[in-house]
């Protein structure tokens, strides 16, 4: 794996949408886990992507920035 997965709110307000909705849609897609070729938006869309479909198990970092954002009500701003 070549990018850290996102941790935080602050991290995640620090990514392009755009990027994480493409890197989504191809995580969905079983797109093969991207490498050093994409940025860190487009890996955390593909994260959330292969979790959402089931390929990838939903870990405890991932719960985390949940749990975070719905704290913070990051995704009604």
């Amino acid at each position: 794996m070549t990018h850290r997965p996102v941790a935080t709110v602050a991290e995640l307000a620090e990514l392009d949408t755009d990027e994480i909705v493409e890197g989504y849609r191809d995580g969905r897609a079983d797109a093969p886990e991207p490498g050093d070729n994409r940025s860190r938006a487009y890996y955390h869309g593909w994260r959330c992507g292969a979790m959402d479909a089931g390929r990838l198990e939903i870990d405890a970092t991932h719960r985390g920035l949940i749990s975070e954002v719905m704290r913070t009500k990051y995704l009604t701003r």
